[in-house]
This record gives C-alpha cells, sequence and structure tokens, in this order.
C-alpha cells in the first residue's frame, strides 16, 4: 500500500525541506527544556524535596509530562494543524519556565514539580517534530527529514547547558531560578520560529467513513511496530536512566562540581544530536534494523565505561557513548515507526508510539533517581545490561510472518 503524501498537501517535492529546516530550528529551541531540567532538575529537587528519595522527581514529571501531553498534542494538531499544536505548545513552554522559577523562588517543592510536569507537556509537541518532518516527505526521504531535524539537538545540547551556566546565578537569593526563566525565554523564542511553518491541517480523506484507516489495535499487533517500540523505550529509557543519575552522581556522590556535572550533560546532548545527518545516510545504507543494533551495543558501551572509573573523563566519556548509541537508536526506531502506517492513521500511531516510549521514560528516570541514592553509580549502569539484552534479542529474532500472530 502506497504511503506517499500527495504533492498538493505538501506545497511541492522540495516542502518537506523547508519544513525540516524550520522544525530543526525549533528543536535547537525547545530541545534545550528538557536539558535544563536535567541538569538542574535533581539538583533542585534535593534542595527543596522533603525527603532525599524524591530528589529527581522533578526530572521523573518532566518524562511523565511528555507522556501525558502526547495524546493531547496529538489531537490538537489533528484539529489545528501542526501549526496551530506547535504554537499552543511554545506558550505552555513559556508558563512552565515561570511556574518552575516561582516554586524555586518560594521554596516550594510541589510547584517546582508541577513546572517541570508542565515543560513535558511542551516537550511532547517538541518531540512530535520529527514526525512532522517526516510527514512531508517521501517513504526514501523520511530518514533524512527525520536526522535534519534532529540536528537542531546540536544546538540544543549548546543552548540548554549555557543557558544554565549563564542564568543560574541571576537571581541570589532563588539559586538556578533564573535557569528556568531561560527556558521561558527560549519557548517564547521558539513561538516564532514555529510561525514561519507552513500550515498543514490533516487532508479532508480522514474524514471520510472510507478512509478512516485501520484499528489502532491491529497495527500495534504488527511486528515491525512492536520492535520500534521496544528499541524506542529500551534506547530513550536507558539514556534517561544514566542522564538523571549522573548529575547526582557526579555532585553528590563523587564530589565533582555543578560545573563538571553541567558540561557533562552539554557533551551527552552533543552527541545525541551531532551525528543525525549522518544517522539518516547510515540507516539507508546499511538498513533501520541494524543500526538501532549498534545504538544498542553503543549504550551497553556507556555502562562498560561509567563502571571503569568515577573521575570526570570517566562520566563524560560514558554520557557521551550513551548519547550516541541513543541517536542511533532512537532515530532508528522512529524510522520503524514511520513503515507501520497509512497517513490517515498517522495521528494515533504517532501518539501511542510517544506515550508508550515516554511513560516508560519517567519510570526510568525515577527509578534512576531512587536507584542512586540506594545503590550508587555502579548499580545505575549494572542494570542497563538486561534491558539491552532484551532489545537485541527482540531486533535480532528472524521476522516469517511480520506479525506477532496472524491477523
Amino acid at each position: 500500500m502506497a504511503t506517499t503524501t500527495p504533492p498538493s498537501a505538501t506545497g511541492g517535492p522540495s516542502s518537506w525541506r523547508h519544513q525540516a529546516a524550520v522544525l530543526a530550528v525549533a528543536q535547537a529551541l525547545g530541545g534545550a527544556n528538557p536539558s535544563i531540567v536535567v541538569a538542574l532538575g535533581g539538583l533542585v529537587g534535593a534542595r527543596l524535596a522533603p525527603d532525599q528519595t524524591y530528589a529527581t522527581l522533578p526530572v521523573s514529571m518532566l518524562q511523565f509530562g511528555i507522556a501525558l501531553g502526547t495524546l493531547p498534542a496529538a489531537y490538537l494538531m489533528n484539529r489545528l494543524g501542526r501549526r496551530g499544536g506547535y504554537l499552543i505548545g511554545g506558550a505552555v513552554g513559556v508558563l512552565a519556565g515561570a511556574v518552575a522559577a516561582t516554586g524555586i523562588s518560594v521554596g516550594s517543592f510541589l510547584i517546582f514539580c508541577l513546572g517541570t510536569l508542565m515543560a513535558g507537556l511542551y516537550s511532547s509537541y517538541v518531540q512530535s517534530y520529527r514526525f512532522a518532518a517526516a510527514d512531508d516527505a517521501s517513504p526514501a526521504d523520511r530518514p533524512r527529514a527525520i536526522s535534519w531535524v534532529m540536528t537542531g539537538g546540536i544546538l540544543a545540547g549548546i543552548i540548554g547547558p549555557q543557558t544554565v551556566i549563564w542564568t543560574s546565578d541571576l537571581i541570589p537569593e532563588a539559586p538556578f531560578a533564573g535557569g528556568f526563566l531561560g527556558q521561558a525565554a527560549l519557548a517564547l523564542i521558539s513561538i516564532l520560529v514555529i510561525s514561519q511553518l507552513r500550515s498543514r491541517r490533516p487532508a479532508p480523506v480522514q474524514a471520510t467513513a472510507t478512509r478512516r484507516g485501520r484499528p489502532l489495535m491491529q497495527i500495534v499487533r504488527q511486528r515491525r511496530f512492536v520492535l520500534s517500540v521496544i528499541a524506542g523505550l529500551v534506547s530513550y529509557g536507558l539514556m534517561s536512566f544514566v542522564m538523571t543519575a549522573a548529575p547526582l552522581a557526579m555532585v553528590m556522590e563523587c564530589g565533582l562540581s555543578v560545573s563538571s556535572a553541567t558540561l557533562g550533560i552539554q557533551w551527552h546532548i552533543l552527541a545525541m544530536f551531532g551525528p543525525s545527518l549522518l544517522t539518516g545516510r547510515l540507516i539507508a545504507r546499511f538498513g533501520k534494523v541494524q543500526i538501532t543494533v549498534v545504538g544498542l551495543l553503543l549504550i551497553a558501551a556507556s555502562a562498560v565505561v561509567g563502571l571503569m572509573g568515577r573521575d570526570v573523563a570517566h562520566f563524560w566519556a560514558a554520557l557521551i557513548l550513551v548519547g550516541l548509541g541513543w541517536n542511533l537508536g532512537f532515530i532508528g526506531a522512529t524510522s520503524l515507526v514511520t513503515d507501520c502506517y497509512e497517513p490517515e492513521e498517522r495521528a494515533k500511531v504517532q501518539a501511542a508510539n510517544d506515550f508508550l516510549v515516554f511513560g516508560t521514560v519517567a519510570i526510568a528516570s525515577f527509578a534512576s533517581g531512587t536507584l542512586q541514592m540506594t545503590g550508587g553509580w555502579a548499580m545505575v549502569n549494572w542494570l542497563v545490561f538486561p534491558f539491552v539484552a532484551v532489545a537485541l534479542v527482540a531486533l535480532m529474532l528472524p521476522d516469517r510472518s511480520g506479525r506477532l500472530r496472524p491477523s
């Protein structure tokens, strides 16, 4: 069955390049949002939380917000078009930074967690930028379109941590509040960028009784969809698991500086997004499953490095490796998802995928904080291996039917 979007819906064959370029800039700004929460959330949580076990709860609320926001975001974009939905998402991002900064200023852990939850709701829109670019591309161009958008994360990897470094002491009586005001400012700028996106409402064919697409349960039974979800939740979940624990381990367990931890997150995010253009070409040459497998092996390698030492170099190397692994694993998994649906099915399938992936990521980020406080950095790294093993086995099993069971 053909999955090509009609040229009339996209504005011409080169439309995907314009959309991907705008979305890449928006990704640079919106992608800085989670890096700020990750760099500061655990540290602020350790200061405000009534129990140190809940120190990473603000970061978990970010991930929970992403999962919680995927379905409403998909509904709004289906009703208003991508641009209308993303403008609403940008407004939520502005409010998120303001609420988080307020929570720090008044010393309220609850308000601060509400702010990071709202930051997650904003990120649920940002996370779908990759799908928006793929919507306007032909099947052959989809990996490239996704990679274009993901390269915006290179700038996000610089913008987010540098925002933390330059603004965290902006309000001396409320340490780190300035970082979240900077987060709000970046979201405001992203609204201006998104306004340049070409408005593209869902094709009228979606409204017809004969082209509503297959039931969601039929789609999610596809072996390829199940593999894409497993690969996505393991690669993203483990990345979040390690990334959330690392700043706490560096500062609280090993006595390293906040600046070292923040720069470690910067190198991590650069590694996450830096290879993106190359990743699309690698997928086109070697295949989606093969590149996803390499990504998972790199995540396992990051855990090996994390177990080898506790100085700055070991932490940074582990964060870089898990970032590279996430890039290959998650872009590969996203490309697998785009093979699973027809144009009229994309909204519900993309939302289902992101809900499953980011719901798991929320659990992983909270668990990493608890494990870091109870078992330390070593336990965090040891737990990477079994999950990678499960995903590798699933991806390497022979595909005989294309489905988990006959339909």
